[in-house]
């Protein structure tokens, strides 16, 4: 289990921050070097250290919600913990600065270089800033206008199109951001919404209120309806900071899911497709990891499409963003998906361009145009920096003049 050889690595990095945190406060004042100061300074910090192991472990509410929500922002804050104090400790070696090279531990903490004072400092003061940048940005929702020309006649003058993903509601998600993500879609008068996969964190009881919650999505107006198809994290499965654990049992996906978006008005499509107002297709596809962990068949895109109408336009929600030439060949003319988060915090967001042909945005792939959302929630760090909770309108237009 990966989880398991991370363990000590994470242990390891808790060290480290704990160490560099007692010279810094050493080298600020002597009179921080006394147990007065290490001892709570240290029970604070182990704390949040290991809040994700305390959320796994108790799971008497309202104790485990909070300990869960604590650990998401644990996770993303250590990443900048661990960014910035690495960056300024290499400069300094660097620079020749470094007290590791000029003095040998516990002997240094007697007699720190005073410019650890002014580079840990920098350091504290970014990570705070950072990642209450993030916390309070994963708060907001934009919408992003993306023009599409799908290369076929339709008896629709155009199609306004809302695309969601990665709601992920649970511990990171409240009543007011679904309400800002409807009220979004709303304001945008839209034809159709299509919400591609991930709408649930793996744990139906992390969701707070959910009729509540289900009552929200259920106001989001359009002209033919909300339509959705899985995602990874529609399974029920049990994650400690973002690793899953083998069951010997195959996954089963939580009834509750279901009567959710029963309740929400969402229709789930899954490697299903409907047909609506007879002047295009629309198919939700089953997620490929999903279909994995729940043993089930997942159709091609050829054996999708081979039964259709090649003349009507064909829209497929696939969660994730692969396979577009597949999708392309196979007569697709629209394909929706999320997954990526678009890295979601800095500096992911630069890596995971590496890692998708189309990672976040608009890719034309022949004839098939591929739209892939940033998504408008986030999963583990309760954070977003670099990237944005969004909404996008794909504002389809037909073009019969370049009908193949």
């Amino acid at each position: 289990m990966l989880a398991v050889f991370l363990s000590p690595i994470y242990l390891l990095f808790q060290a480290y921050i704990l160490l560099w945190l007692y010279a810094w406060a050493d080298s600020c004042s002597p009179a921080l070097h006394s147990l007065f100061f290490r001892i709570p300074v240290t029970v604070l910090y182990l704390f949040f250290a290991v809040s994700p192991l305390t959320g796994f472990l108790i799971t008497k509410e309202p104790l485990h919600h909070f300990l869960r929500v604590i650990s998401n922002y644990w996770l993303g804050t250590l990443e900048y913990i661990l960014l910035f104090i690495i960056t300024f400790d290499v400069i300094r070696r660097v620079t020749g600065h470094s007290f590791f090279m000029k003095y040998r531990y516990p002997a240094m903490l007697h007699t720190m270089p005073k410019n650890l004072v002014i580079f840990g400092g920098f350091a504290i003061g970014l990570i705070l800033m950072v990642s209450i940048y993030g916390v309070l940005h994963a708060r907001r929702v934009y919408v992003r206008q993306d023009p599409v020309v799908i290369e076929k006649s339709s008896s629709l003058p155009g199609l306004k199109i809302a695309l969601i993903a990665d709601l992920h509601l649970g511990y990171n998600s409240t009543k007011s951001h679904v309400r800002k993500i409807a009220d979004t879609i709303n304001s945008q008068n839209v034809d159709l919404v299509c919400i591609a996969g991930d709408l649930f964190d793996n744990d139906y009881n992390a969701i707070k209120d959910p009729d509540e919650v289900a009552d929200i999505l259920s106001d989001i107006k359009s002209r033919y309806g909300t339509y959705a198809c899985w995602g990874n994290h529609d399974v029920s499965e049990k994650i400690l900071a973002g690793f899953t654990f083998p069951q010997k049992e195959t996954i089963v996906r939580d009834g509750r899911f279901t009567e959710f978006l029963h309740h929400a008005g969402i229709t789930m499509l899954e490697d299903e497709t409907v047909c609506i107002n007879n002047a295009f297709y629309l198919v939700g596809r089953r997620d490929k990891d999903m279909a994995k962990k729940e043993q089930l068949p997942r159709k091609t895109f050829a054996e999708i499409t081979e039964p259709l109408d090649p003349s009507l336009p064909i829209i497929v929600m696939d969660h994730q963003p692969g396979e577009l030439s597949e999708a392309s060949d196979a007569g697709v003319d629209l394909d929706l998906s999320g997954h990526t988060h678009d890295g979601q915090m800095f500096p992911a967001n630069l890596v995971v361009h590496f890692l998708w042909e189309n990672a976040c945005g608009v890719l034309k792939k022949g004839a098939m145009t591929s739209i892939v959302t940033s998504g408008a929630g986030v999963w583990g760090p309760a954070m977003r920096v670099g990237t944005n909770n969004e909404v996008v309108i794909a504002n389809v237009s037909f073009d019969p003049a370049t009908d193949q």
